[in-house]
């Protein structure tokens, strides 16, 4: 069996008045903003149980231990020995009760551990339709901080992909059960790329080896002790005198440079006099590494004492104080727009291919033609034939959109928990973004349906009437598709979901205002809960007026507000009905976003 793998970061100060720097062991360029934050994870009497045939079973049983930074635990044991549930309670990711006491530098877990923490799961839970830099660079501008530009955001990603060795298939799809994608082991490496990039504080990673061959695992083991090792402190303390200590120990120049250029040089190994930085030699490699050796030698001898003794005094003396400071408030990486704007891109790219699909605009296009041939210029006088056509509107497009959103939330279920439980967005951001991404998308289908449809059946040969009716076709698709995501929300199951809306359907069909004119008193409210009758309604009202006539049997002209069927709906109060509608588009979708709020 795979080992689990627990491994906390080294500490990275950054301060506006006191200055610490850090030498790479690896001679690799970093990103400066990105600060790590040293925590020390432990853990006492660990218990969880669960009920499996109403019987308590013991999953952990007084589970204890500590991990401090710098170092990388493993967890090893059998099939069903409780690793997965461990990293998952240390994640603070385990649904149920709890006992015993985990806690990240003294701290309980909270919304700012949670996004300083990396946990990857055993299933590889991403999007199938975009390619592997495609991942990696959304989720690296989602979880990154706004202070890095997405041109340093995008840099980054690159380095995560030459690391993990991804560059030959840094354009391919990353695929799924129906689409050819990259191999298992490459989903692997994309998983573990995605928690690399905001270089966490905490990595927790369930069988980071399970799939792949020696060389793959070495190369991930190899890159999981970097990142455990992490940079080697060289000074701490004010600023105003970091360039006099770096001068004491002979790292000093005659020219005059930038000092911030000069420490980051220094914490990259690079010396003031060091000539052809830019050449890779193996004499340059030495030299290097004497200057990283030299420095961070200094650093052991001169400056770690006295910081111990200063953090010592601190801790002893205003324990309490410090501890307030050191708890900030619960902060977001990026503000709501910039997620909302991000998450909308990535909707769009990954669901194009799915809205657009071969099988269902032949599905729609064949449908529109062959209603066409059926209601082929429909003759004025044949009523009876004319209000059935706008009623197939009302329901087609009051259904078909049903069943497609009713999918949208139980298959996304797992990506959000994923992100959700990373601290990488707002719900409310994510919700907005999958909402309003899929009108474009969910709208041209209908769009091109009314468009065939309305001149082959002959209808009001009127370009007003015409964009009037297909503005009410499209508001009943986005009411239809607000019911849909509120079933998929609350039932989070495709089969529980997909029933419930077939009754729901077949209710509103019946009760829709065509097939039964004259429903009994004690069940009449039923129509007013189906937005296919106000659809229906709109329609009648938008084709006729309460003064047009038509031909009637004899050849008499007959009012169209008589017809028996036209009567029973009526054509006034439009815009109550339109009122109603919005309520149902505003209500059916608070309800699918506080839904969600459950899903853990």
């Amino acid at each position: 069996m795979p080992p689990n793998f627990i491994a906390p970061k080294p500490q990275q100060y950054l301060n506006s008045s006191t200055l610490s720097l850090e030498g790479s062991p690896h001679n690799e360029q970093s990103l400066p903003k990105l600060i790590m934050h040293p925590i020390t994870l432990k853990f006492e009497d660990l218990e969880y149980k669960v009920k499996v045939n109403q019987k308590e079973k013991t999953i952990l049983n007084g589970i204890t231990g500590v991990v401090c930074p710098g170092e990388i635990l493993a967890m090893l044991g059998p099939s069903g020995s409780g690793k997965t549930t461990l990293l998952t309670a240390l994640g603070g990711r385990l649904a149920g009760k709890l006992s015993g006491k985990v806690t990240y530098n003294n701290q309980t877990f909270s919304g700012l551990i949670k996004r300083r923490t990396g946990f990857v799961a055993q299933d590889d839970v991403l999007y199938p339709h975009l390619s592997v830099t495609e991942t990696l660079v959304f989720t690296a501008l989602l979880r990154l901080p706004q202070t890095l530009t997405r041109d340093e955001k995008v840099e980054h990603v690159e380095r995560v992909i030459t690391e993990l060795g991804l560059s030959n298939c840094r354009n391919s799809m990353i695929g799924g059960p129906l689409l050819r994608g990259i191999s298992g082991g490459e989903k692997r490496r994309v998983s573990i790329g995605q928690e690399m990039l905001i270089n966490p504080s905490l990595l927790l990673l369930d069988e980071p080896t399970s799939g792949l061959d020696s060389t793959t695992a070495l190369r991930i083991l190899n890159t999981i002790k970097k990142l455990a090792s992490g940079g080697c402190p060289i000074y701490y303390g004010p600023a105003s005198t970091a360039l006099d200590y770096f001068s004491s120990l002979g790292f000093s120049t005659c020219v005059t440079v930038n000092p911030a250029d000069l420490l980051l040089d220094l914490a990259n190994g690079i010396g003031p006099e060091s000539k052809h930085v830019t050449e890779q030699s193996e004499a340059l490699e030495i030299e290097r590494k004497n200057v990283r050796e030299t420095l961070i030698s200094a650093y052991d001898r001169n400056l770690a004492s006295k910081l111990k003794a200063e953090i010592s005094s601190m801790e002893e003396n205003n324990f309490d104080a410090c501890t307030k400071i050191q708890i900030k408030p619960e902060q977001w990486c990026t503000s709501w727009w910039y997620q909302f704007t991000v998450l909308l891109q990535r909707g769009v790219k990954e669901r194009r291919h799915e809205a657009f699909n071969k099988l269902r605009i032949f599905q729609v296009v064949s449908v529109a033609f062959l209603a066409g041939l059926l209601w082929w210029h429909t003759p004025k006088s044949h009523l009876t034939d004319r209000i059935a056509l706008l009623f197939f509107f009302a329901v087609f497009w009051g259904f078909y959109p049903l069943y497609n959103a009713v999918f949208t939330f139980p298959q996304e279920r797992r990506m959000l928990i994923k992100e959700r439980s990373s601290g990488m967005y707002r719900l409310s951001s994510y919700f907005l973004a999958r909402t309003i991404g899929d009108l474009p998308l969910e709208l041209a289908l209908p769009t091109a349906f009314v468009i065939i449809l309305y001149w082959m059946g002959g209808l009001k040969p009127d370009f007003m009437t015409f964009i009037l009716s297909l503005l009410v076709v499209l508001y009943s698709v986005v009411v239809s598709q607000s019911l849909g995501l509120a079933f998929g929300a609350i039932l989070m199951d495709i089969k529980q979901a997909t029933t419930l809306a077939s009754v729901t359907t077949l209710v509103f069909l019946i009760a829709g205002g065509y097939y039964i004119q004259q429903i009994p008193p004690f069940i009449v409210w039923l129509k007013y809960l189906s937005y296919s009758y106000y659809c229906y309604k709109l329609l009648l009202g938008v084709q006729y007026g309460e003064n047009d006539y038509y031909q009637c049997s004899n050849g008499e002209m007959c009012k169209v507000l008589d017809f028996p069927p036209i009567k029973s709906m009526g054509l006034n109060h439009m815009w109550v009905d339109v009122s109603v509608m919005a309520l149902m588009l505003v209500g059916y979708r608070l309800v699918a976003y506080f839904a969600l709020h459950r899903v853990r």
